[in-house]
């Protein structure tokens, strides 16, 4: 079943002047947190932190639920990145969970800078500008299935930095 078959109602997320360079550092940072958060769990499943086996289960559970939502664009930005393009203007077509689970994954990454802020962790707290980066990515898709317009990152950027 291909997205467009699905029944579902679907939401045009469209992200604007989407920066590559930052995604692929953003990408690196998330998925290094990913494979820390892994080796924590998996030998420990009574592991006092809670948080790791919370992210893991999002992350899994993202990748699964709308893997068929993201292909497309997430093929699209590829190809820009190969060609060496700095940006590109994309868009998904979300079912209405995706705003919740952006919601999710968005307080599930805060956290879990806290504990790399405290040490706990390997990994160091994600750099500011990828911090501004994901609050960016993961408010277009809940403002947009809300019925917000799309904003493009530098718009964004500039506005959240001062």
């Amino acid at each position: 079943m291909t997205p467009t078959s699905s029944g579902l109602d679907l939401h045009r997320v469209r992200l604007v002047a989407l920066p590559l360079d930052v995604m692929a550092r953003a990408q690196e940072q998330h998925e290094g947190l990913l494979r820390e958060f892994a080796l924590i769990a998996n030998p420990h499943p009574n592991t006092d932190y809670d948080v790791p086996r919370r992210l893991l289960d999002v992350a899994t559970a993202l990748r699964e639920r709308f893997a068929a939502f993201t292909a497309e664009p997430n093929a699209l930005i590829e190809r820009a990145m190969q060609r060496g393009d700095r940006s590109i203007d994309t868009q998904m077509q979300l079912p209405v969970e995706a705003r919740e689970a952006a919601l999710s994954l968005a307080a599930l990454l805060e956290e879990a800078d806290d504990y790399c802020r405290k040490g706990e962790l390997l990994t160091l707290a994600t750099p500011p500008e990828l911090v501004t980066f994901r609050r960016w990515y993961l408010g277009q898709i809940v403002d947009q299935i809300e019925g917000a317009a799309p904003v493009a990152w530098p718009t964004w950027r500039a506005a959240a930095a001062s």
